[in-house]
């Protein structure tokens, strides 16, 4: 069944949550700190027996100089430099092996697979901890939620910040080519990087997490979200200081910053991201910086695997034309130096 607004009252919804005054401030130093503390990444060729592909084992520096984990993917007898892929993975999962995400090297792209720090579940381990600690099962939404400097996902939005920085810098891509993708968690994490990075050539956010937090908590009773929800029943005088951490989280505050073309994709049966969160960041994307190609994708009788390989065959069309219209728009925006290094 349909699980939130008619779709004529969703395309009329508009976010109306909160934007802290020094959401931006916030994010430049959190970024600039990351920054300063990285030291270059570390490539080990991993043997796949794959033919078309090379693959590389990657650690590189995200939040706070901390190592993150990611598998990369450079097709073979592709002319460089190459436009590339940066993937971002849902909630619970890990890059898993070298063997599972193949599609985007197939079709030409460098991709950049990036493991979520401190996520375990059923659907794989994480090789990247939070900082000192293993990663875990269960759930990360109150971590460190009483303040904003604190929580989880200052530090995983960090690392997938770092994971565009750290592509846009090897010899083999072109640092002008360079979309971001993901669904769910990984969904909600590609919008933030939209909007905490320009530059982009495009972004993939389907069925996309962590958005409208206070409506989400209010309309559904499943988890991820439901995790505020247990949080506050038993702190029942803190929930205007959860919604303000929140608030410098939230994508439908870090869409209004993105400026790169996007596809959204939201399913109406979705009872785990509800639609009008959905629809409260589609709107408000480009609202400050400016986006003249934007687009949602409504699937009327889907549910939280959203449209699935019909979604993703839309998106492999979308790639291909923001990535070659960079590449004809102009010359390439080369690095300063070439990071890929390979080590036994």
């Amino acid at each position: 069944m349909f699980t939130d607004l008619p779709l004529p009252d969703l395309y009329a919804y508009r976010f109306d949550g909160a934007e802290p005054e020094d959401f931006d401030a916030f994010w430049a130093r959190t970024l600039a700190e990351a920054r300063r503390a990285a030291v270059p990444p570390v490539l080990r060729p991993v043997d796949t027996g794959l033919i078309h592909v090379d693959t590389y084992d990657v650690t590189f520096s995200g939040f706070d100089g901390q190592p993150v984990r990611a598998w990369l993917w450079l097709p073979r007898g592709v002319p460089r430099p190459l436009p590339a892929v940066v993937e971002y993975l849902g909630y619970g999962c890990a890059r898993g092996s070298a063997l599972q995400s193949t599609l985007w090297s197939s079709l030409g792209y460098a991709h950049l697979l990036m493991d979520s720090r401190g996520q375990s579940s059923t659907y794989g381990a994480s090789d990247t901890p939070d900082g000192a600690v293993a990663p875990q099962v269960g759930g990360v939404m109150t971590r460190g939620v009483a303040d904003p400097a604190d929580h989880y996902y200052r530090r995983l939005f960090t690392d997938a910040v770092r994971a565009v920085d750290t592509v846009a810098e090897l010899a083999e891509v072109d640092a002008d080519r360079v979309v971001v993708k993901g669904a769910s968690q990984g969904g909600g994490i590609a919008l933030a990087v939209a909007g905490l990075r320009p530059g982009l050539a495009g972004a993939c956010v389907d069925v996309p997490f962590l958005c409208h937090f206070r409506r989400a908590t209010q309309i559904t009773e499943s988890y991820p979200y439901r995790e505020i929800s247990d949080y506050l029943q038993a702190r029942r005088d803190a929930v205007e200081q959860v919604f303000s951490t929140l608030s410098y989280l939230d994508g439908a505050n870090h869409a209004a910053r993105a400026s790169a073309p996007v596809r959204f994709s939201v399913a109406l049966m979705d009872p785990v991201c509800p639609p009008s969160t959905v629809f409260a960041a589609f709107h408000r994307w480009g609202e400050r910086a400016g986006c003249a190609d934007k687009d949602i994708r409504v699937w009327e009788y889907s549910a939280h695997e959203g449209g699935g390989d019909h979604q993703l065959a839309e998106h492999v069309g979308f790639v291909a034309r923001v990535t070659a219209h960079r590449a004809a728009a102009g010359p390439l925006t080369r690095p300063t130096h070439q990071l890929l290094r390979s080590t036994s």
